[in-house]
């Protein structure tokens, strides 16, 4: 087994597009991802004012909304047209169209309409300002409600009951600080080192049919199918699994994203994520055997397939039944589950051993189709 190991690495140091693959990419991909959300949240997004009343009132209310962390106000047109040319041009997200005559509406106690528009191909800006341009327009309905009764004589307490009947208070659990990059790294990350190792590990074991060496091999391994599937594959095992263990390391230590199960249960996690998409990857090749391009069209569609039915861009209970039950298939799926549970609410292990096992059964796959493996290496060849 050590020969072929031995074996193994120098095929990779030869190859350098190989290489890239092993650790470049998903080295690069750590680095590129955090930093690119280093500040958590985009700030400072481009907006634009339609100011045609241009009053003290609508004024207050511009510098209050420029003031709001996201939004910056970075244009004042005083007609609709013009802003929407800027934002069909990119210069802009969103716009804010005060009509003539809002702030006579509000003082004489008639209902005032403002417009907020947004562009909706860029979800995430899009939707960051509309959230503060909403708070800034209910900041000036209450301080425009809040001057008028106090004018007629109520009492402080009076007024806030009757612009604010009842107090809301946010919590934002798991993530409090609304980090984008807590939301996006924790799964994005080991989604990719999960993709690229059911990737390349159909290649590693398509490759010995590809050479035409598989029975060689598999007489060099005392024709036991089950240790040249370990020696061909354990190499990207420990260097997926290190790759794992660093990017836990350098989110949860380093970047200090929540963590409230403590770091070592997720580094565990992460090696079974690992492991659990090489044995789905054997699976696969063990189905169609000596067809090492087909196998691997298979593993990448599933690997992207996995980023949306995972459950972390779209809630899964919002999906078709049949997709409900179909993101099970997915190890990504399962370890998602397994890290909003532990990593973000520090819940026990008892609201997530099903996904424990659900992990196990994955790296059991390859076991199903061991036979196949042994009529593989004796009787079917390469197929291109």
């Amino acid at each position: 087994m050590l020969k072929i190991c031995l074996r193994e690495i120098q095929t990779y140091l030869r190859r350098p597009m190989f290489l890239f693959c092993l650790l470049v990419a998903p080295l690069v991909c750590v680095f590129f991802f955090t930093t690119l959300m280093w500040e958590g949240l985009p700030t400072d997004l481009p907006a634009a004012v339609v100011d045609e009343d241009d009053t003290q009132v609508s004024r207050t209310f511009i510098r209050t909304m420029d003031a709001m962390e996201q939004t910056d106000i970075v244009a004042h047109f005083h007609n609709f047209t013009d802003a929407r040319e800027a934002m069909m041009r990119g210069e802009i997200y969103a716009i804010f169209h005060i009509p003539e005559g809002m702030t006579e509406d509000a003082v004489s106690g008639r209902q005032p309409h403002v417009a907020l528009y947004t562009n909706e191909t860029y979800f995430v800006p899009s939707a960051l300002l509309m959230k503060d341009m909403r708070m800034a327009a209910e900041i000036l309905g209450i301080s425009i409600t809040r001057e008028s009764l106090a004018g007629r004589g109520l009492t402080n307490d009076r007024v806030m009951g009757i612009v604010q009947p009842i107090v809301i208070e946010k919590h934002a659990l798991g993530n409090p600080y609304l980090n984008y990059s807590v939301y996006l790294c924790n799964i994005i990350l080991p989604g990719i080192l999960f993709l690229l190792t059911m990737l390349l590990t159909c290649y590693v074991i398509g490759e010995e049919w590809k050479m035409g060496r598989q029975r060689q091999t598999y007489q060099m391994m005392g024709y036991s199918q089950t240790s040249v599937l370990i020696a061909k594959t354990l190499p990207i095992t420990v260097i997926y699994s290190l790759i794992i263990l660093f990017i836990d390391v350098w989110l949860y230590k380093y970047l200090e994203f929540p963590c409230k199960s403590g770091l070592l249960p997720m580094l565990v996690y992460g090696v079974m994520g690992v492991m659990a998409s090489q044995g789905l990857a054997i699976f696969v090749f063990g189905l169609f055997l000596g067809q090492m391009r087909f196998s691997m069209s298979i593993c990448s569609l599933w690997g992207v397939l996995s980023f949306s039915l995972s459950g972390f861009t779209f809630p899964v209970s919002a999906m078709h039944p049949v997709l409900q039950y179909a993101c099970n298939l997915f190890p990504l799926r399962h370890y998602y589950l397994i890290y909003c549970n532990q990593a973000l609410n520090g819940y026990s292990i008892a609201y997530v051993w099903v996904h424990v096992v659900a992990l196990l059964c994955f790296m059991l796959l390859p076991f199903v189709v061991m036979k196949r493996y042994r009529k593989g290496f004796l009787l079917i060849k390469y197929k291109p």
